[in-house]
């Protein structure tokens, strides 16, 4: 009985020191208290999350180990060893173990251990230690799929850059801020640029300082997220930083001196050729000077934080300037203005919720962007040189126009969580945004008014707006399995899209009398003194008239069904359906499946399944441009064709309808020590792609329809994307406390075009080779990119390594001399195929801390003036030597940016 009595004691002091509660407090290194903390035994799915003062209670193994992690903080684990009161002060600081937003709606689930690929991008340290300024230039050399070029004689592309992840279009990735939908550019692409015929959320009309970071979600994401995650979700998490004034100011410039290889070879082909007709030496021929930079840039930012009551409350203010000069570049003498567009911006950004009690939340978040903007369109010769689009008494050696732009964009959003008494999470949100984008164009003449032209134009302009409600339910069910995770909701949405004129002579043709004609059978077109006659609008780009003039609204809802189920603690499950209903297509009905299993605690294995969709832009459908050609005393329109117009429903191409997707991927994240990886394949089949047609001109169909030339927006092409998305990172300690980090992004990606959809009308008419390349060269083969950092004390040091595929584009020749049959184009690509080689770009940084509040970075992006392979037969389609492919054409960047805090 002796022994009895003793194996029950022992026992019970077994339990008694095997489980125990163990409370706390977790602060932020302010001291104030941090809500949502998720406390997790490690190695298990025991995990609890700190209330609104920071508060927490768990029972945990006396052994166990307790990790600490919260959105914007650096994990913290921390053993029990049989204490009973753990407070924990976690640092700011942004990894791959960081709670996620996207992806997952369960509040349990980091970036390593979600079932599809999710990057973490620390934004706010790459925006204080780089000389890159704006979202796109800092995606582009984070994410491993994420492309985003700066365009040039694109018209409004040169203005809102388009960018795409895993080679898809820029409206086929959703844009979401603090996980809630983000409106579109009221911009169709529709000249030579990466996109064409694509709407894209543009990313540089949020500030670089009021990001915290950036998820990158690389999946299909339509059953979760509605139209248009095909390719995946890209959320911006804004700052919630309450410790006062931070801020930064940047300037840098380009080298105007074109480096390496281009400008050897540029020197090369110049026996033969007239050196008049280039612009070689970055010399400025528009205003006479000899520059060696441009580009000059000038980004001033500030951040202010603080906070509201005693229970993690807090209001964000950021406010930033941007202002960048024009860059020149090498070019044909019908080009001289070729670079990058120059912008004056004004950015504010907002971010608040304030606690109500223990249970409710009041939050909110916006902003407004405002940039003029200032690009060159292409050159136009003299009358003497026998071009008639110049007028000689304005400019009697010919002009280059500018296409100048005024964009406003506003957002704000507000809603309230609220934890209901039975364990719900309420999340009841009213999202507005709206994108204005107006043309003036400058420099020009209306050739047609003659000596009576002015030579500054409103050009009118487009806008978008669009109102996303959304109430959402989440609960999280720690008893069931080892957790599961429940979410619903629904969302109402509405979209305005409308076009407004210009003045009348940015589009109008006048007669002879200097009235403009609306009646050709009665006015005669002015002509010139050769007897031709003389073009209407303003030239760069023609004004929108009232014929032009769009308001088109359209609604849709709609209805979600979100779970995750750990079945055991290495094994989970997820799942989503949703429905959509469209009041102008239809509706639409998707899902998704998928799943992560843990091998041990550093290895598992994920994958998914999932259809998709996209629904046609209002853009799409409505969009329309109206150019007027005078034939034999009757007016003969060239025309950008409405989805619903009657031209396009001559020619057999019916309604838009949404884009349908098929994803599926696989892939194993890794975590040792200091080192993470993962690696995922992916595969994703579009069917009926939205395309922007080529121009039919076949005088036998369009003759009767009084046209001499017909774009159309089309369901057009079925495709098939395949790749491999690459992220390993390591960090370590040395002994003299000094940090070392790598980290290396890659990605593999090929785009099969599987189908032409062109029905009865000619395949190379329809969608030909020049429109196929550009489709194309939005997927490049690869690109890989290794950052190397080094900080000890005061000083920091780091490099990133970018290496770009081969580019390959068809050139203005297709445009020129249009194939229309297979022996044309077999003839055809031989000399129309430009061949931009890989190549690999260098970006360094230094930095050092003088103080705690002051910091001076200095450093050099493209460090050795790197440039596309140069193009000599002058058909590029953007007028240069180059086209803007892989790292842009502008060449090296020089910087200095000095941070400072009060």
């Amino acid at each position: 009985m002796k022994h009895f009595y003793s194996i029950i004691l022992f026992f019970l002091l077994t339990i008694s020191a095997t489980s125990q509660t163990v409370t706390g407090t977790v602060t932020d290194d302010s001291g104030s208290s941090l809500p949502g903390v998720n406390v997790i035994e490690k190695g298990t799915e025991n995990g609890v999350t700190t209330d609104f003062e920071g508060k927490y209670s768990i029972d945990v193994n006396s052994e166990a180990v307790l990790v600490f992690s919260f959105v914007g903080f650096s994990e913290k684990e921390v053993s029990v060893d049989g204490q009973s009161t753990i407070n924990v002060i976690l640092e700011e600081g942004v990894s791959l173990d960081e709670i996620v937003l996207v992806g997952s709606r369960s509040p349990k689930r980091t970036a390593i251990d979600t079932p599809v690929p999710v990057d973490v991008i620390d934004v706010s340290e790459i925006a204080a230690n780089t000389g890159k300024v704006e979202v796109n230039d800092i995606l582009q050399y984070a994410a491993p799929s994420f492309n985003a070029t700066k365009q040039s004689g694109s018209d409004g592309a040169d203005h809102i850059v388009p960018a795409s992840l895993r080679g898809l279009g820029p409206d086929q990735t959703l844009v979401l801020i603090n996980g809630k939908r983000r409106h579109q550019s009221s911009l169709v692409n529709i000249f030579g640029t990466r996109g064409r015929g694509n709407s894209g959320t543009d990313l540089n009309a949020i500030p670089a300082a009021s990001i915290k970071r950036i998820e990158v979600l690389r999946d299909g994401a339509s059953a979760q997220y509605g139209s248009d995650a095909i390719a995946g979700v890209i959320n911006i998490v804004l700052k919630d930083k309450t410790d006062g004034l931070t801020g930064g100011i940047t300037y840098g410039a380009y080298s105007t001196k074109v480096g390496g290889d281009f400008a050897q070879q540029i020197f090369d082909t110049q026996d033969g050729w007239d050196p008049e007709l280039f612009n070689i030496e970055g010399k400025n021929r528009l205003d006479g000077k000899d520059k060696s930079f441009d580009g000059e840039t000038v980004q001033i930012d500030l951040n202010y934080g603080v906070e509201i009551g005693k229970n993690g409350g807090f209001i964000n203010f950021t406010t930033e300037l941007l202002s960048k000069e024009n860059t020149l570049r090498p070019s044909f003498s019908w080009r001289k203005g070729y670079g990058s567009a120059g912008v004056d911006g004004f950015n504010f950004m907002i971010n608040a919720a304030v606690p109500v009690d223990d249970n409710t939340e009041i939050y909110a978040f916006g902003g407004r962007n405002f940039r003029d903007t200032n690009a060159n369109a292409f050159s136009r010769d003299s009358f003497e040189d026998g071009d008639n689009r110049s007028v000689p008494s304005i400019y009697p050696n010919g002009f280059t126009p500018r296409i100048t732009s005024q964009i406003t964009d506003v957002s704000v959003s507000a809603g309230v969580r609220h934890e209901m008494a039975n364990g719900w999470n309420v999340d009841f949100n009213n999202t507005y945004g709206k994108n204005f984008f107006h043309y003036y164009i400058k420099g020009s003449n209306n050739a047609s008014m003659q000596n009576a032209s002015p030579t500054d134009f409103d050009a009118g302009g487009h806008y978008l707006s669009q109102n996303t409600t959304g109430l959402d339910f989440t609960k999280y069910l720690e008893d069931v399995a080892s957790g599961l995770n429940l979410a619903f909701g629904m969302e109402y949405r509405t979209e305005n899209f409308g076009i407004f004129a210009g003045e009348v002579a940015s589009y109008a043709l006048y007669d002879v009398n200097g009235i403009p004609i609306t009646n050709p059978a009665t006015q005669t077109v002015a002509f010139d003194s050769n007897g031709d006659d003389l073009p209407g609008g303003s030239q760069g780009f023609p004004g929108y008239s009232p014929a032009n003039e769009v308001d088109r609204s359209r609604t849709n809802y709609g209805l979600y069904f979100d779970t995750e189920l750990n079945v055991s603690e290495s094994f989970m499950l997820a799942g989503a359906i949703r429905y959509e209903d469209y009041s102008d297509f239809g509706n639409t009905f998707n899902f998704k499946l998928a799943s992560r299993l843990k091998v041990n605690d550093d290895l598992a294995f994920r994958g998914s399944v999932s259809t998709g969709f996209r629904a046609p832009s209002l853009a799409q459908l409505y969009y329309n441009l109206i150019f007027t050609n005078i034939v034999a005393g009757e007016s003969v329109p060239s025309l950008l064709s409405a989805n619903n117009s009657t031209v396009t429903q001559a020619f057999g191409i019916g309604q838009l309808s949404e884009e349908k997707a098929t994803n599926a991927s696989i892939g194993f994240t890794y975590k040792k020590g200091g080192f993470t990886a993962t690696v995922d394949a992916y595969t994703i089949s579009v069917d009926d792609r939205i395309i922007l047609t080529d121009n039919f001109t076949d005088q036998a169909i369009l003759g009767p329809l009084n046209v001499d030339a017909a774009q159309f927006f089309a369901n057009g092409v079925d495709t098939k994307t395949t790749g491999l998305d690459i992220v390993l990172n390591y960090e370590t300690t040395l002994g003299d406390d000094s940090k070392i980090r790598a980290g290396l992004i890659g990605n593999f990606n090929d785009l099969e075009i599987k189908n032409i959809n062109s029905g009865n009308l000619n395949e190379f008419t329809f969608f030909g080779p020049f429109s196929q390349a550009y489709l194309e060269a939005a997927a490049p083969d690869y690109k890989f990119g290794l950052n190397l950092g080094y900080s000890k004390d005061k000083f920091d040091a780091s490099v990133t390594l970018t290496q770009f595929s081969e580019v390959e584009l068809q050139d203005f020749q297709w445009v020129d001399t249009p194939a229309t049959t297979q022996a044309e184009a077999d003839a055809l690509y031989p000399i129309a195929t430009d061949v931009y080689e890989a190549v690999l770009t260098t970006d360094f940084n230094v930095g050092y801390q003088f103080t705690d509040k002051l910091k001076l970075t200095v450093g050099a992006n493209n460090l050795f003036n790197v440039y596309p392979t140069p193009q000599f037969d002058g058909w590029t389609d953007q007028g240069g030597f180059a086209d803007s492919v892989q790292m842009g054409s502008d060449g090296m960047y020089l910087f200095s940016r000095l941070n400072f805090s009060f």
